[in-house]
């Protein structure tokens, strides 16, 4: 098990172990976001997630016109995880809230139309000019 965390610790996640589905996010939402260039994701089945603490929400319409709720800390802001409705059964953990070094690189790259032209990302990923999510048929 490792644990995810937001600044002063108050929400804080259990996670199953490393994910095997890390994504690097270009999006401007990401960015803004994370006030990084991109925000990286690791993914996980909701049932192996367990939340602990209080947490707040912010629901914004993705470029897919689906939503996106992101949940952050009440006390200090640290958007820790959020769900998005591409991938209803997912729940998506910032890698910086992890705070481990060596937690595995991202193995894809999304929505590389709006990456900083001098931000690279190597290795054997996937790389997206937009999402590389698949809707569900359910």
């Amino acid at each position: 098990m490792i644990d995810a965390r937001c600044s002063c610790g108050a929400l804080s996640l259990s996670l199953p172990g490393p994910s095997r589905l890390v994504v690097a996010c270009h999006c401007l939402d990401c960015q803004r976001r994370t006030g990084a260039p991109f925000g990286v994701g690791a993914f996980y089945a909701a049932e192996t997630v367990t939340i602990s603490g209080v947490c707040k929400s912010y629901v914004r319409t993705a470029m897919s016109g689906g939503k996106v709720c992101r949940y952050f800390c009440p006390d200090c802001g640290s958007t820790v995880y959020w769900q998005a409705d591409n991938l209803p059964d997912m729940i998506g953990v910032a890698v910086g809230a992890i705070a481990d070094p060596d937690f595995p690189a991202p193995v894809r790259s999304v929505f590389e139309q709006s990456k900083h032209a001098w931000v690279e990302i190597g290795g054997s990923v996937e790389h997206f000019e937009q999402s590389s999510a698949r809707k569900s048929s359910g």
